[in-house]
């Protein structure tokens, strides 16, 4: 969406110079913080599948980064329609090929955004639809207790600790939004967040889960590899593997995780050999 004007989202694409691209990728982008952190890794992610011959469009939700409005205003159903209205748009501008069938349609997950991704289940249905996950979050609980520990530490520093989580959760109730790391939290984003899930779902044919960690030799984390089991159990192919690299969405400086964005081209690439690869770690 070169211009927002169908959503109170912002968007940029990469282009592509073949037609039809062999395949599309919408962005779901991290929670808070962790997007601005992460900007300059999924840049470099969306030229690099655009080489490649993918169709990316990269995303800001309401209240974050380029879009309109502030982050106090921000839902989470109004998030959910900004990625619905995206997956549209971007829909709209696939041509059939030969057979008659779309190109690939990837939701490309980045922590807390995974758990938008069944957004946009509803509105492609007639779409092969992927997921390339980057180190996802699958419960949005997870997400709201790791921020409010933001507000938490903060509050240490001053002597106030005590009580901190359950009196932001009180505020909430109230209906009153809550300040954390200088972000206004809604009532409507905290309860959309603690309530959304990313769920095994038929709609996917593939999940390509990929994590870093700074070890060489790591693996999974056991809750992922349940996750990665669940989704298989699904009938859904699944490519899972860790990539040594730094945890750059919540480092102190910009980081970069080449090694990822390595794995991520192996996955989006990959022919009907996709599921065939044990997990593993990706060192080279």
């Amino acid at each position: 969406m070169p211009a927002a004007s169908a959503t109170s989202a912002a968007a940029s694409t990469a282009a592509v110079s073949t037609a039809p691209p062999r395949g599309q990728i919408l962005l779901l982008p991290p929670f808070a913080e962790e997007m601005n952190k992460s900007r300059r890794m999924t840049a470099l992610a969306a030229r690099a599948f655009a080489a490649a011959g993918f169709e990316v469009l990269t995303m800001d939700l309401l209240g974050c980064g380029d879009s309109s409005g502030d982050f106090g205003d921000a839902s989470w159903a109004r998030w959910q329609d900004d990625v619905r209205l995206a997956a549209d748009w971007l829909d709209a501008r696939a041509l059939p090929g030969p057979d008659g069938v779309k190109a690939p349609f990837w939701l490309w997950g980045l922590r807390a955004g995974a758990l938008l991704a069944p957004a946009a289940f509803e509105t492609l249905n007639d779409r092969p639809l992927h997921l390339l996950l980057w180190q996802p979050m699958t419960a949005g609980k997870l997400q709201l207790q790791q921020f409010m520990r933001l507000r938490v530490a903060a509050d240490l520093i001053g002597g106030q600790a005590k009580g901190a989580v359950q009196a932001m959760r009180d505020q909430l109730a109230r209906g009153e939004a809550v300040e954390i790391a200088g972000y206004l939290l809604a009532p409507a984003l905290a309860e959309g967040l603690e309530s959304a899930q990313l769920k095994p779902s038929a709609r996917v044919r593939r999940v390509a889960w990929l994590e870093l960690s700074p070890r060489e030799d790591a693996t999974l984390t056991p809750a992922a590899s349940m996750a990665v089991d669940a989704w298989t159990a699904q009938g859904v192919d699944v490519r899972a593997a860790v990539s040594q690299g730094p945890s750059f969405w919540a480092a102190t400086e910009i980081e970069e995780a080449p090694r990822l964005i390595e794995a991520s081209l192996a996955a989006l690439t990959a022919g009907a050999d996709f599921a065939t690869r044990p997990v593993e770690a990706v060192t080279a």
